[in-house]
């Protein structure tokens, strides 16, 4: 499997489709890994892509290189770790596909880099531009795993079944019956990374204030923070029955783009579209690439 090294991290990928066609960095979220795209990115062979799913720090073969290195996982470092793998890989423009995690440090990439991101499509995780705000209850209890990880013993009850741990997001964010069992366990090797725990912790944490973002990414926190709007052509998918992030959370969301902007709201689909649906996700990716 190909990899880029950095000062501070082995940076593994998967890359497929047309090796001289336009940039597309696939981006996955929690818990999950970069066969996330694998359908997707089967569909859109022929297409004139070259498609670039890296693992991101803390999952699967991605490791830290450096001792050192802090074990953080804020949007913006994550960010700053894609953007390092396209400069090690000689892509100076591209377009972005995000999933969870991934959908906000695409968000990220695009407020970092304007002038290297051409598109951007975002999956089930709602942009972070303006801030955080607390969320109202309902959602709150919603995100009761964000709460749990910022607890001692809640720490202490993942690192002692991680498997178990993400198990139960993928059975409470989508319809019953959705994945396979050999299919979980598969992703689930991904969270053997020595790692995982710190950054999946740390990831949670900071976003409520109970951590700190890796110092060198402020300038970048900031920047999302300052950011109100983005102009870049945008498409956004949202499953309609979504456990975590439910399809009303989005009804607005073409207010925070002043470009084009597009909403795809998949039903009868939980919070993995690309794996729940790939088709449909395929077919909207392949025209929104090539537009």
């Amino acid at each position: 499997m190909p990899h880029f090294d950095t000062p501070d991290l082995h940076i593994t990928f998967y890359e497929t489709g047309a090796q001289h066609g336009h940039p597309v960095l696939l981006l996955h979220g929690w818990p999950d890994d970069p066969s996330t795209w694998k359908d997707v990115s089967t569909l859109l062979h022929g297409r004139d892509l070259r498609l670039i799913a890296p693992y991101l720090r803390g999952f699967g073969d991605t490791m830290f290189a450096n001792s050192e290195a802090l074990r953080t996982a804020n949007g913006a470092v994550l960010a700053m770790d894609a953007i390092a793998l396209m400069d090690g890989l000689g892509i100076e423009r591209f377009s972005v596909v995000g999933h969870d995690w991934g959908s906000n440090i695409a968000e990220a990439l695009a407020i970092g880099w304007p002038d290297r991101v051409n598109r951007m499509a975002l999956l089930s995780s709602l942009p972070r531009m303006g801030g955080l705000k607390t969320p109202p209850f309902r959602q709150a209890q919603r995100y009761w795993y964000h709460w749990f990880m910022a607890t001692k013993r809640g720490s202490e009850a993942i690192a002692a079944d991680p498997h178990g741990f993400a198990r139960i997001q993928w059975e409470n964010w989508s319809p019953d019956g959705w994945f396979d069992e050999a299919t979980f366990e598969a992703v689930a090797r991904s969270f053997d990374n020595p790692d995982w725990m710190a950054v999946t912790l740390h990831s949670y944490r900071v976003r409520w204030g109970e951590a700190e973002p890796d110092p060198r990414s402020v300038w970048l926190e900031d920047r999302i923070r300052e950011t109100q709007s983005l102009s870049l052509p945008t498409i956004y998918f949202q499953g309609g029955d979504d456990g975590v992030n439910p399809s009303e959370l989005s009804e607005n969301l073409h207010e925070k783009f002043s470009g084009s902007f597009d909403r795809i709201l998949i039903q009868n689909v939980g919070h993995f579209p690309q794996r729940e649906d790939p088709e449909t996700v395929a077919r909207e990716l392949a025209i929104f690439l090539q537009n």
